[in-house]
């Protein structure tokens, strides 16, 4: 589980998410609402298939307007790994949000931390590193 997430809004433009998603180095970008409430993520793939048109038009656009219409899953914290995995093959979903118990953000699961964990290259109870704590920022524009 990817434990420190940088999130947007559903009110964010998608320019801003592409960009912090390029700069990144991420493919995926968790939107979340107050209170850690997760409303989904957006894919790379979500943007580019989603918005066309000028450059004005797509500025005027909404993440939350981009995000499948079906309720996204969540997976627990303590979910073993072939249930998340099975959660990601029934939705049709590479990435889901992690929730804590009160069904607050606390991390990302993708299909690459699955293959991760199959590989041996963590321990799938492990989440990473047992000295990072889950975080999710906020990047506020600055205009």
């Amino acid at each position: 589980m990817t434990r420190v997430v940088v999130t947007v809004t559903p009110d964010e433009s998608p320019i801003m998410a592409w960009e912090l998603m390029r700069k990144g180095g991420m493919h995926h970008i968790a939107v979340v609402g107050p209170s850690r409430w997760p409303h989904g993520i957006l894919s790379m793939q979500d943007i580019a298939t989603g918005c066309s048109g000028t450059l004005a038009d797509l500025s005027r656009r909404k993440v939350g307007d981009l995000i499948k219409s079906t309720l996204t899953p969540r997976v627990p914290l303590d979910r073993p790994l072939a249930g998340v995995a099975a959660v990601m093959l029934d939705s049709g979903r590479d990435a889901v949000p992690v929730v804590d118990e009160h069904c607050r953000a606390v991390g990302l699961i993708t299909t690459v931390d699955v293959l991760r964990a199959v590989a041996g290259r963590i321990s799938p109870g492990s989440g990473g590193s047992s000295d990072v704590h889950p975080a999710l920022f906020r990047v506020e524009p600055v205009t």
